[in-house]
């Protein structure tokens, strides 16, 4: 966990996104919940959202979104929010099943 801290603070160097996704999918529960906050503020940046849905990151942001500690929820749904300003990453994100989980959340507060 402490390594996911690590690399939240790197986060701003762009290489890390495929290690960032890795973590999201993988991780501890801190660990997913540090990477989707990563991935969250990398996603602000156009080159980051191509670069967040080509290592894979959609899927493992719309589990988290679904599944997901509350707070790796709460990330996971700002870095898909931030990605959706792609139309690629917008429907990829619908065709990874992101529609369902994001409207529970709206549903349920969060």
């Amino acid at each position: 966990e402490k390594a996911a801290v690590a690399l939240l603070a790197l986060a701003v160097n762009a290489n890390n996104i495929v290690l960032l996704v890795e973590l999201a999918r993988s991780g501890t529960s801190v660990a997913k919940e540090k990477a989707a906050a990563a991935l969250r503020t990398l996603a602000i940046n156009a080159d980051n959202k191509v670069a967040i849905a080509a290592a894979g990151g959609i899927g493992p942001l719309v589990e988290l979104a679904r599944s997901g500690t509350s707070v790796a929820k709460e990330y996971a749904a700002g870095a898909l929010s931030n990605l959706t300003v792609n139309n690629n990453n917008m429907q990829a994100i619908a065709a990874a099943g992101g529609v369902g989980p994001l409207v529970e959340l709206v549903r349920s507060g969060t």
